[in-house]
């Protein structure tokens, strides 16, 4: 699982002077800090907003924010690693609350920095500008001490001075760790350090390391990596381009410099950094081609292009307060990220990409341990909430505003957001307030979304009368809100129980209590209801009497005229089927089966739909992870299996029209260029889809054989890394008759990538989530493997993280949650952010069945044992063990 955007420690250059763009001046921009794998304290430093609020922030450390602090952070120098004692020695992790939030006394309001970068050693000399807070009124006798956190590993300071006078440890300032504390400085004056760091031993990975606009200036444009790598950076670049005319078309908003660069750097640990004019981004996100990237990896480049892009505003002219904050400028970004990529592509297949990511892992989050409402009331380590939920879940929120309001009640909002607060430090309440005053409605019931973690559940009922024409639709909401119930906005559509016309367009329903009855009047038939169009609110939505009218899904998987609630028809019929499967009922003599085949067979002989990425979307099950989030106990084991048994059985029933789908695929694409557009992504798509049904029918030697042979075809006579990555799917997972060929392609996609990182991840991941009997001890085979490191986060995660979420890793006897926790025992000194993420896999143990469930959380006993700990494992092991 990937975040796009971290703001851990060098997260905004120039956001330290966001009135001023000369206020911050580095010469060089590149440092990390780590040094033996040793934590040590680093000057954290920000700025000041124009109305005088702080942007004095760092890692969210506990002290900084015991006396109130804010996010825009720039952590770029490391104090003294010989008084900063190792872990076992280190203080007990401090809970960081919102409710104690204060400005700080000291701000910094200016920064000069420069970067003398050598072979093994890199030497920082840093100026801070410090003044009193003119927002805060301080009495006599007040606390005036400047306090600068760090959770960086560092080096040797060389020499530290405030007013060009040398400054003496324990008198004029102490050092403790993750912080320095300056004694009671000067209202104006101006600190300067020296230290040395050594970049290349960081091993946690968090730090610094022509287009004309609409009113006619030109930037310059430019993407930095590695020589190698020069060759696959266009797509990126025409995507920045794309992601700078649509801020402009959309938000009217103008990129306000000269200069906007991107820099590529291979071991990172989060997708990307969007520091002012200086975007620090993971390869993953930045390089893309025909031979190395698949369709996902350049709509992955386009949409985090855009997302560091559009930070610019929503993020950086205007930040956020505090910590607590984040999904102010996330949540935001990712919407408007993923409006970005739906204009660029296909609107409604979009919106089934970001719903599937949604349910599959940020309502996985609000079930377990870590739940918490979009603005965390508290936290240890900071960055264990870089989370589905402030990300995913609070773009679902601002939809949710353009979803009440309108896109012209939306952008008023926005403009009047800019209008109030650019320049500024500001809270999820300022937003609010916008987007209420620019279109005069009240948004305080709507304000809950923001305090309430869990996911609601909306349960539906309705009836029409006949002599008086009405319809009626009663919604109930259940939630965790404190405050009573929350405003949520239902789109919905009628359509015609005979014609399939839609006799009511989408509206907005207002579901503001806990129950409510919708008229519908002037009616001429009965009619089918089209529920949550769009998902207009992240929600679970379930028929009141507990069991769905499945006619009434068939009619809407066959005659929606909402593209999402078309698809979402299709996926509810499928889980009744795998469900039925795993309670052990014939599904052959299950009406259930009936109405899967009639959407299933439909869908798969449209010839006329040119949307084929719906039509392979349509034709796809729910994956493993979504059906998981529908069951109170789950059985990972059981699931996989149902639906593999679905799947085959779906793969026979129409293995002719599957075959003649795919031949005719086959030939309309075989003498055209290579693009990635949405009917040629879609085109792959649904080719690839057929292959893996056929690929599926594998029980007899025979079929083995047929199997391999298709999928070794498909590689060998592939053009591009999408086709490949699907035929090596398929050939991963195969035994018997087809382990030669899969033992070959395998050992073919390795040689063929020649060491090309990302490809090699691709090789890793793909073996990781085989189904095969032996794959624990592949996946350890793999780990030992020259190309495997722990240091490397995208290598990691494309094994470790891979595996993870392979079914097998449920295995009865523990020994998948053994390797797991084995490996974060290796990795937490390493990587803490890495390890805590990964820590996630095994504190889900309540919702398995009991005997897993104890393995799981025996594991997680184990790990919390761990001296020394990280931070960021602490709080999720001991949340998961809550």
């Amino acid at each position: 699982m990937f975040f796009r955007a971290k703001a851990v420690s060098l997260w905004c250059l120039a956001a330290a002077s966001m009135t001023s763009s000369a206020a911050f001046s580095p010469r060089v921009v590149f440092a990390q800090q780590q040094v033996n794998n040793k934590r040590v304290n680093q000057v954290c430093v920000g700025g000041m907003s124009s109305s005088g609020t702080c942007l004095v922030a760092s890692s969210p450390a506990a002290a900084l924010y015991s006396r109130g602090g804010s996010t825009a952070s720039l952590s770029t120098t490391a104090l003294n690693s010989a008084v900063v004692t190792d872990k076992t020695a280190a203080a007990a992790p401090v809970e960081i609350f919102r409710k104690d939030y204060q400005p700080l006394p000291m701000i910094v309001s200016k920064i000069n920095m420069d970067f003398s970068i050598h072979e093994g050693k890199t030497t920082v000399h840093s100026e801070l500008y410090i003044e009193g807070n003119p927002a805060v009124n301080l009495a006599d006798g007040t606390d005036k001490d400047l306090v600068l956190d760090g959770d960086e590993t560092a080096v040797k300071l060389l020499s530290i001075t405030l007013n060009e006078k040398e400054l003496e440890q324990g008198k004029d300032y102490i050092l403790e760790p993750g912080k320095l504390i300056l004694k009671n400085p000067p209202p104006k004056s101006v600190l300067k350090t020296t230290v040395e760091i050594v970049p290349e031993e960081n091993t946690q990975l968090s730090g610094l390391y022509n287009f004309t606009t609409s009113s006619g200036r030109k930037v310059d444009l430019q993407l930095f990596s590695e020589p190698d790598n020069v060759h696959k950076l266009q797509y990126a670049m025409d995507s920045l381009k794309r992601s700078m005319k649509w801020d402009e078309d959309v938000y009217g908003l103008e990129y306000d410099l000269d200069l906007y660069n991107i820099v590529a750097v291979n071991s990172f640990n989060m997708g990307a950094m969007e520091n002012k004019g200086l975007n620090v981004f993971n390869t993953a996100y930045v390089l893309a081609d025909q031979a190395t990237a698949t369709d996902t990896d350049f709509e992955r480049v386009e949409g985090v292009i855009g997302h560091e892009y559009f930070h610019n505003w929503t993020g950086n002219r205007v930040t956020c307060r505090d910590w607590f904050q984040l999904t102010l400028k996330e949540g935001l970004t990712v919407f408007r990220d993923q409006e970005f990529s739906g204009d660029m592509n296909s609107k409604a297949v979009n919106r089934i990409e970001n719903v599937q990511a949604l349910r599959a892992r940020q309502f996985a989050e609000d079930a377990g341990p870590m739940s918490h409402p979009i603005r965390p009331e508290s936290y240890i380590s900071m960055d264990n909430f870089y989370t589905s939920t402030v990300y995913n879940k609070g773009a679902e929120i601002i939809r949710m505003y353009q979803t009440l309001l309108g896109k012209d009640g939306f952008r008023k909002g926005m403009d009047l957001y800019f209008e109030r607060h650019d320049g500024s430090a500001v809270t999820c309440d300022d937003f609010l307030a916008a987007m209420a005053d620019a279109n005069g409605v009240d948004l305080s019931q709507f304000s809950l979304w923001y305090s309430t973690p869990g996911t609601p559940v909306v349960s539906y009922s309705y009836e029409y009368d006949q002599p008086s024409k009405k319809f009626k639709l009663t919604l109930t909401q259940e939630s965790k809100s404190d405050s009573g119930p929350l405003h949520i906005p239902v789109s919905v559509g009628l359509l015609d129980k005979n014609t399939g016309e839609e006799v009511v367009p989408t509206t907005v329903l207002d579901l503001k209590k806990e129950k409510q009855t919708f008229e519908f009047e002037n009616l001429s038939g009965d009619v089918v209801p089209s529920i949550l169009r769009q998902f207009s609110a992240p929600v679970k939505l379930v028929a009141a009497s507990g069991e769905q009218d499945e006619e009434a899904l068939a009619f809407l998987a066959a005659r929606d005229t909402d593209g999402f609630n078309k698809w979402e028809a299709g996926q509810v019929l499928f889980t009744n089927l795998i469900f039925q499967v795993m309670d052990g009922k014939d599904k052959t003599a299950s009406k259930t089966w009936d109405f899967v085949k009639e959407a299933f067979g439909r869908t798969l002989n449209d010839y006329d739909s040119k949307d084929y990425s719906i039509v392979a979307y349509a034709l796809n099950l729910p994956t493993e992870s979504t059906l998981a989030e529908l069951v109170d106990v789950v059985d990972p084991i059981a699931i996989h299996k149902s639906r593999g048994n679905v799947k085959r059985s779906l793969a026979r029933e129409f293995h002719d029209d599957l075959l003649k789908r795919y031949k005719a695929l086959t030939d309309a694409m075989s003498s055209g260029e290579f693009k990635v557009d949405a009917e040629s992504i879609g085109q792959r798509r649904l080719r690839n889809i057929c292959m893996d049904y056929l690929c599926s029918i594998r029980e007899t030697p025979q079929e083995q054989i047929a199997a391999a042979a298709l999928a070794k075809n498909h590689y060998e006579s592939a053009t591009c890394m999408t086709d490949k990555v699907a035929a090596l799917n398929c050939l991963a997972s195969m035994d018997g008759e087809g382990a030669s060929a899969r033992d070959e392609i395998i050992e073919c996609f390795y040689d063929e990538a020649e060491g090309d990182a990302l490809v090699l991840n691709k090789w890793f991941s793909i073996q990781a989530m085989a189904d095969l009997p032996d794959i624990l001890d592949r996946v350890k085979a793999l780990k030992a493997h020259p190309d495997f490191t722990l240091k490397n986060p995208n290598r990691c995660r494309s094994l470790v993280g891979a595996f993870s979420m392979n079914s097998a890793f449920h295995d009865e006897t523990g020994a998948g949650y053994r390797f797991i926790r084995e490996v974060l025992e290796e990795l937490d000194p390493l990587n803490p952010q890495i390890s805590s993420r990964l820590a996630g896999s095994l504190i889900t143990w309540k919702k398995y069945d009991e005997e897993r469930g104890l393995l799981m959380k025996a594991e997680l006993e184990k790990l919390s044992k761990l001296k020394p700990i990280s931070d960021d494992m602490f709080e999720i092991v001991s949340r998961g063990l809550k």
